[in-house]
């Protein structure tokens, strides 16, 4: 999985890579052009070299779990890690910062609703005042009756991205059961109780939906 790992998300994920544009452009926005930025869910350091490329000035701290998905981080990466530190862990072990922005992208979906408000508690204590949170994971609009017509329209992409359907329809039968998906009027009421400001939804991709919020 690690070692294919750089090849999923352009392909599982609806506009990947101008999902992670529109992310550099939003922190840019009120960070300064020698920021510090915090990426959580760092493993595999796609979004790390897209910062790191559109802003030759800024430097990270890059926290994940597994030490196999940094250790890739640092061969995508190449000579960009040198303005990167990477940390093994979850929020906890993150730096206090403060940071002036910090990004969560495909991973707040692993966490029930009680941890995900915990987390992104945790990030905004690490921010500078105002400073840019940039979210993006799997959230479905509607009722549990609306998940069976996305969930279709997300496996007939993964089948148009050129996943064997049989693959593309065990995927659905995986992420439904074991990912932790809310409503999009969920994920913002957790970013307004977790502290920030003005949440606004900026991405959307069939399943999945991102937000840019203000410590």
């Amino acid at each position: 999985m690690v070692a294919n790992y750089t090849e999923g998300p352009p392909r599982f994920v609806p506009g990947y890579s101008s999902m992670l544009s529109m992310a550099a452009i939003l922190l840019a926005e009120r960070a300064a052009e020698d920021a510090k930025v915090l990426v959580l869910g760092a493993g595999g350091g796609l979004e790390l070299r897209a910062f790191a490329q559109a802003q030759p000035r800024w430097t990270f701290d890059g926290v994940d779990p597994s030490a196999a998905m940094l250790d890739l981080a640092k061969q995508t990466l190449g000579p960009l890690a040198s303005r990167t530190r990477l940390h093994q862990g979850y929020i906890d072990d993150a730096p206090e910062g403060p940071f002036d922005g910090a990004t969560c992208l495909l991973t707040l979906h692993f966490v029930d609703a009680e941890e995900r408000r915990r987390i992104a508690s945790e990030i905004r204590r690490r921010l500078k005042p105002g400073a840019p949170f940039v979210a993006a994971h799997f959230s479905i609009p509607g009722g549990s009756d609306q998940r069976p017509l996305w969930f279709s329209r997300y496996s007939a992409f993964l089948a148009a991205s050129g996943v064997d359907p049989d693959k593309a329809t065990a995927a659905r039968t995986a992420i439904d059961g074991q990912l932790n998906i809310l409503a999009p009027e969920q994920d913002e009421v957790i970013l307004r109780e977790a502290g920030f400001s003005d949440p606004t939804l900026f991405y959307t991709g069939f399943t999945f939906r991102g937000w840019v919020a203000y410590a």
